[in-house]
């Protein structure tokens, strides 16, 4: 009944093993070239997908990735589970404790990031035709939220692992960028949700169902954020809770799983329950438990889930044909001249030095993980067609870059990052890990 062929098997485990390889190599080759690897392995997607091999060679392409009725949906499970991943790990690096003089910066720059740019998008789409860029859905107000989030959105993933690479995550300033990103996404993450709740309820657009998807995703935010970490605490270290006992690792992807379940039954998107299973996963944990208890997740995540899904989105991604170049140039600047722009000033409104503030507009402009989540959850519901998804796939990617190439920039210059960094010690990670010595062989 849940069988599959050997035949079949093997074929969708060449095309699975294919995409494992390019998305992990090509992402090592980015880091070696100071690039983030997101960029590599959405690039080994493009390769093997109909940007490359699709293009020249269509036929092994339909053959490697189309080759037998259901293959399709098998890599979209695979690309579903690396998604479901990526927002659970996004949620365990959430930040919730500030130093006081932090939270001052970190709660004006959320403030100014999230709301001037998401206005600023809106007000957009009022220059240009969005409906250009509509779904199959076709539902145009769900639209303008996806174009305003993406102008606002910032990424915790990525910019978590380019502060990790320049070897500069125990300094003050990356501590205080993570923190707003984690708080910045999970507000982008509630607008995301009611458009999806918009979509869902196929009732057509009025201020009933714009409240009813409002209040369910605050109240399913609420409950993730404090009863669902206080319940935890009180039930995880109970000789009873046989699960936690087998398996803790176990247990909170089960609590994961649970609660991207109910955000489905509440027609709130199926993500933004993975992402606050992470947030709720680290407000019930103590710091060593959960020290363990995310290297084992980001161990398996990081080699294999997340790999495979930026990559299948570099495989659905067809820029030979569905990417309006033009109109992504104009794209890019706005997004990154309002994002940069707004931070900056916010920054030099609440008398932080003009460098501190320039370093912070770089970072608070990488779209990285979210930016591509944003774009696969909006195209898989309908709200956007498949020119727009690559244009938003390509701003994530780019600001990605930008903001890597500033903040290296900057270090290589022996110049600070923020007050408080001024004698920061570089601490990078270990970038190789030796399998065999000389003397072994």
């Amino acid at each position: 009944m849940f069988s599959l062929g050997e035949a079949d098997l093997a074929h969708f485990l060449l095309g699975l093993g294919l995409l494992l390889c390019f998305a992990n190599l090509l992402g090592y080759f980015a880091e070696r070239l100071a690039i983030p690897r997101v960029i590599g392995e959405v690039c080994g997607g493009l390769f093997l997908g109909p940007t490359f091999l699709g293009f020249f060679y269509p036929h092994a392409f339909h053959w490697l990735y189309l080759g037998f009725p259901g293959e399709d949906k098998l890599f979209g499970l695979i690309y579903q589970l690396g998604l479901i991943m990526l927002m659970f790990t996004s949620g365990l690096k959430f930040q919730a404790k500030f130093k006081k003089d932090d939270g001052k910066i970190g709660i004006a720059i959320i403030i100014g990031s999230t709301i001037i740019p998401f206005i600023m998008g809106w007000l957009a789409t009022y220059i240009f035709d969005p409906t250009q860029f509509l779904g199959p859905e076709n539902n145009i107000i769900a639209l303008k939220i996806v174009i305003a989030i993406s102008i606002a959105v910032t990424s915790i993933p990525v910019i978590s692992k380019i502060l990790s690479d320049l070897g500069i995550m125990h300094s003050r300033f990356a501590r205080v960028v993570v923190g707003i990103a984690g708080v910045h996404d999970i507000i982008l993450w509630v607008a995301l949700s009611i458009a999806s709740g918009i979509v869902s309820a196929h009732q057509g657009i009025n201020t009933g169902v714009i409240l009813k998807s409002l209040t369910v995703t605050s109240a399913f935010l609420l409950g993730c954020l404090f009863v669902v970490p206080w319940i935890l605490k009180r039930i995880n270290s109970k000789r009873a809770n046989f699960l936690f006992r087998a398996s803790f690792v176990g247990y909170f992807l089960f609590i994961m799983v649970m609660l991207s379940d109910i955000a489905s039954y509440l027609r709130i998107d199926v993500m933004f329950g993975a992402l606050l299973a992470g947030i709720a996963t680290k407000l019930t944990l103590p710091e060593g438990l959960f020290k363990r208890m995310e290297a084992s997740v980001n161990e398996i995540s990081f080699a294999f889930f997340i790999p495979l899904y930026f990559s299948i989105v570099g495989l659905e991604l067809n820029l030979a044909k569905n990417f309006n170049v033009g109109f992504f140039v104009l794209y890019l600047l706005f997004a990154t001249l309002v994002q940069s722009l707004v931070v900056y000033f916010t920054c030099r409104f609440i008398k932080i030095d003009k460098l501190t503030s320039a370093n912070f507009a770089a970072a608070m402009n990488a779209r990285g993980g979210p930016g591509i989540v944003l774009s696969t959850v909006a195209f898989s519901l309908g709200i956007i067609n498949q020119n727009f998804f690559a244009i938003l796939v390509m701003l994530a990617l780019l600001t990605s870059w930008m903001a890597g190439s500033w903040l290296r920039f900057i270090l290589k210059k022996g110049k600070r990052l923020m007050p408080g960094d001024e004698d920061l010690t570089i601490i990078k990670p270990q970038e190789e890990v030796v399998l065999f010595s000389d003397k072994a062989c």
